[in-house]
């Protein structure tokens, strides 16, 4: 190993530093920002009696503010790109079924994960029809569709991006990975299989950036995700279980049959189901892979001609023939009448008669 840095070596490493400080001031952005839209918001709602309405108002809040922060250190650093490009939601043909394929795989994921709990009666669920739950359940949804995106433009969008450029993608999935299970393990009350579900949801996610190019994928699944176990099953969310829902759910039995408190994320069961996912996953995307991630083929080299030899350009030469003379074809005489040869002379004309 040689001792001495070479001149591409450094600068290599200049090119990384800035996209490690990026990644930095974009997750320092992340969690100012999520304190001034909850200041905002709260504000908002005791001024104009909003209620319910706090949750989602936050969230707009902190989507607007994180893009309007990324947007502006992505100027001060290099120079402006559109705004699809920075957040990672390109406006192409396949957006919607990308949306789409994420959410039904995660829905898929939900209902293997909590069909032991089905069929062994130990999932229970209370449903409260008024229209105040009703209006609280629409609020909800629409607070977890807008959250999701603010998620995922956070740790699948331009910050993501910013970090493989600084150490590569394989390494980026990994700290990634790292750091949500870290953020888990910090919680006393959550179980060690809660740490392993928040980092296999981390890579689920990931992946579904790599394979994509884009958060289409993994803003579905997660929005698909935490809609489906929060809204429509009732049940906690990684320990989170005041969503606001015309369903009560509760799970009985074991915790590594139903995660506990936790949620049935952490439950073991739930750990083979989303390695499944991550399967099921990278094959539905195979085509977006192709076609966002392969580097068109383009031919390399240059273009040889190769002349033919001497000889064989004068046997070619020798060979052509001189062009056939054209043939003069007699005009047709009626029958009876033969038609004059073109070298016999024209008779004289008639002599006028004479008058005796």
């Amino acid at each position: 190993m040689s001792l001495f840095i070479t001149p591409d070596i450094a600068s290599s490493r200049l090119r990384r530093l800035p996209q490690l400080l990026l990644f930095a001031g974009f997750a320092a952005w992340y969690y100012g920002s999520d304190a001034l839209a909850s200041r905002a918001a709260n504000g908002f709602s005791v001024r104009f009696r909003l209620g319910l309405g706090e949750p989602l108002l936050e969230v707009i809040f902190h989507l607007f503010l994180l893009v309007l922060g990324f947007v502006a250190l992505e100027t001060i650093a290099r120079q402006a790109v559109p705004l699809g490009v920075l957040i990672a939601l390109p406006v192409r043909l396949t957006s919607y079924r990308e949306w789409a394929i994420g959410a039904a795989v995660a829905w898929a994921t939900v209902i293997v994960a909590l069909l032991p709990l089905i069929l062994s009666a130990r999932l229970h669920a209370q449903i409260e029809w008024t229209g105040r739950s009703l209006i609280a359940t629409i609020l909800t949804l629409g607070m977890l569709w807008v959250a999701s995106l603010a998620h995922e433009i956070t740790f699948r969008g331009y910050p993501f991006r910013c970090l493989i450029g600084a150490v590569g993608a394989t390494p980026a999935v990994i700290l990634m990975m790292l750091g949500s299970g870290f953020a888990v393990w910090r919680n006393p009350y959550a179980p060690r299989a809660g740490v392993l579900a928040a980092m296999l949801m981390t890579l689920l996610l990931s992946l579904g950036w790599l394979r994509t190019r884009g958060i289409w994928l993994p803003w579905g699944l997660h929005f698909a995700l935490t809609a489906s176990l929060g809204v429509l099953f009732g049940l906690p969310i990684a320990g989170v279980s005041d969503l606001a829902s015309m369903v009560r759910g509760s799970t009985l039995g074991p915790d590594w049959l139903t995660g506990g408190d936790f949620g049935p994320s952490a439950a073991l069961f739930s750990l083979v189901v989303m390695i499944g996912a991550i399967v099921v996953l990278v094959r539905a995307t195979r085509d977006f892979a192709w076609e966002y991630t392969h580097a068109p083929i383009v031919a390399g080299g240059y273009e040889v001609v190769v002349a033919p030899p001497a000889a064989h350009t004068a046997m070619e030469q020798a060979t052509v023939k001189k062009a056939p003379a054209l043939v003069q074809i007699l005009p047709s005489a009626p029958q009876g009448i033969s038609a004059p040869r073109p070298d016999t002379p024209a008779p004289p004309p008639p002599m006028p008669d004479r008058l005796h």
